[in-house]
Order: C-alpha cells, then structure tokens, then sequence
C-alpha cells in the first residue's frame, strides 16, 4: 500500500471515530473545559502551553522519548487532530502529519511562518548513488526547521500563537497577550545568558550529531557541523565521515556531540577517528526522563554548560 493510501485509509477510519463519538456527553463536556490544542512536537507544546495557560488543553502528538522526526499518525491520532480546536505544527518537519494537517483545514497553524525558517542546510544521505545522480544533488539545500533553539525566534511563535488563540478564543484574549509577553520575557533572560555564556570560546566550530543547531549557532556566532545533516535517520558515507573527521582536528575541536533521541555511535566513531571526547547535547525535540531538566528553560541552560565546557568558553 503506497503511503498515501495509507495516509487515506487512516483518515477514513479517523471520521468514523469522529462519527461514533458525536453525541457523547461526557467528551462535549470535556471539550468545553478549555480550548483544544493539540502540538506536533515538545517545544510547540512547552509553547502551547505557556501561552495558553489555564485556558488551554494541549495534548502533543509526539509521545515523551520518541524521535519526532520519525512520528507516524495512528487512526486516532488523525481523528484528535481533525477534532482539535487548534493545531500547532511546524510544516515539512514531519511529514506524516502535514496530510492531517490539511484535513484540518483553517484549524492547522503553522509555526514556521512566525519563526521565519532563514536558514538552509545541504541533505545528507545520497550515499549509494551514482556519479550522474550524486551531480544531480549537487547543491541542493533543504530548509532547517530547528528555530526553538534560537529563543528569540521561539519568542515569535509565542506572540503569534497569542493572537491565533485569541482568533479561537477571544474572551482569553488579554491572559494570552499577557501570558505570551511573560514568556518572551524568559526566553528573552534565557537568551543573554547565552550571549554572554559563548561570547569567548576559544573553539567556534560545533560538530553534532544531525544538523539542529544551526539557528543557535547563528544567533551566538558559533559554526556548526552535523555529521547525518538535517535528519537524524540519514546515514552519512565513509568519505563524509573522513572528511568531518579530518575537519575536527584541523579547527581544534575537542569534543563531538551526540545527542538524546538518537543512536551516538556515528558521532562516537567520528571522534574516535579525531582522537576527542564526546559529550550530549539536548536538539529539545522532547523529553525524556534522562533529560537535563523538566522544561525548555532547563534543558536549554544546561546546553549552555555543556557548550562551554565543549568549545573551550571563559
């Protein structure tokens, strides 16, 4: 069965959930309790969350510990997005949810437009091909979704999603205005730090295990380097990993990231290669119970430590 096939079965089953659950009482009751949101991912929800307040029921699609990238929708995930009152996603990022979202029609928001996705990554993971087909990709650059981790871009999509929720909910509208302003706040404290923390690191170059730091090292003037590029599921070839290897020891760089969700073996080899060290650093695409922290802020300071003692910082 062709993928979208598939995607048409799930919606198909998807409604008729939907149809055996009108009438029911007990969900309506559930429903009026606050306005539904519904979040692709952990910093969408965190977001969601923080904005929304007492006001909102945000549930996330993406379970705590599972690698978003890779989520699949079951049936009764289609059918929670096509009864929400609003879904935050982030278009293109994970693909499985886009058909839904276009189900969902006016109540599908997506974030990137507040997060202005500016910056581009060449893909990895033609490896296999022939000379003809490697030229055909030659140059080619996928947009880089990852903008939580530049706070200020986070701050956007806070005020933007303030006045979306107002459009659902406008008697809230002020305790979302407010709650977005607090947020930006902290985002805002959290990004000095930040600024100040890598202001002087003798190592500029960060090498990760896929490539999501990109917007958190143009906003702190740092270069980044990820080893399976824009999708942790891609697999690097022999001569990329020479290559990034080779680029270690040549900017001096000392420590190799892996990070949490994703396999660190690769990353593991290209430091064994470079004869340096390796230590995690969080994508905060979600949590888990090893994380360093119970929320974004939390996670976010401790990469900060993690950066500093990795580049080298005074």
């Amino acid at each position: 069965m062709t993928t979208s096939a598939r995607r048409t079965v799930a919606l198909t089953a998807a409604s008729a959930l939907l149809l055996a659950g009108c009438g029911s009482s007990g969900d309506d009751a559930a429903a009026a309790d606050g306005v539904g949101v519904v979040a692709a991912f952990y910093p969408l929800q965190w977001a969601a969350e923080r904005v929304g307040g007492d006001r909102v029921d945000v549930t996330s699609l993406t379970p705590p510990g599972a690698e978003p990238h890779d989520l699949e929708l079951t049936p009764q995930d289609v059918a929670t997005v096509a009864g929400t009152d609003l879904l935050v996603y982030l278009e293109g990022f994970q693909p499985a949810l886009d058909d839904a979202a276009a189900e969902a029609g006016d109540a599908a928001w997506d974030a990137g437009q507040a997060a202005d996705l500016s910056l581009t990554a060449e893909p990895h993971g033609h490896e296999g091909e022939t000379e003809e087909e490697h030229a055909e990709h030659a140059g080619e650059e996928a947009v880089d979704p990852h903008f939580w981790l530049d706070p200020t871009r986070l701050a956007d999509v806070g005020d933007a999603l303030a006045d979306r929720l107002a459009e659902v909910d406008p008697d809230g509208a002020a305790t979302y205005e407010e709650n977005a302003a607090a947020l930006r706040a902290d985002l805002e404290a959290l990004d000095a730090e930040v600024q100040q923390g890598l202001a002087d690191c003798a190592v500029r170059t960060m090498v990760t295990a896929h490539d999501a730091f990109g917007y958190l090292a143009d906003r702190y003037g740092l270069e980044v380097v990820g080893i399976t590029g824009l999708s942790p599921s891609s697999e690097p070839s022999a001569a990329q990993l020479a290559e990034i290897s080779a680029l270690v020891r040549e900017q001096g760089v000392t420590t190799v990231y892996t990070e949490t969700l994703v396999d660190p073996a690769v990353a593991e080899t290209v430091a064994g290669e470079a004869g340096v060290q390796t230590a995690v650093l969080d994508p905060l695409e979600g949590l888990t119970d090893e994380s360093a922290g119970v929320d974004y802020l939390e996670v976010m300071r401790a990469d900060l430590a993690t950066l500093r003692a990795g580049q080298s910082c005074t």
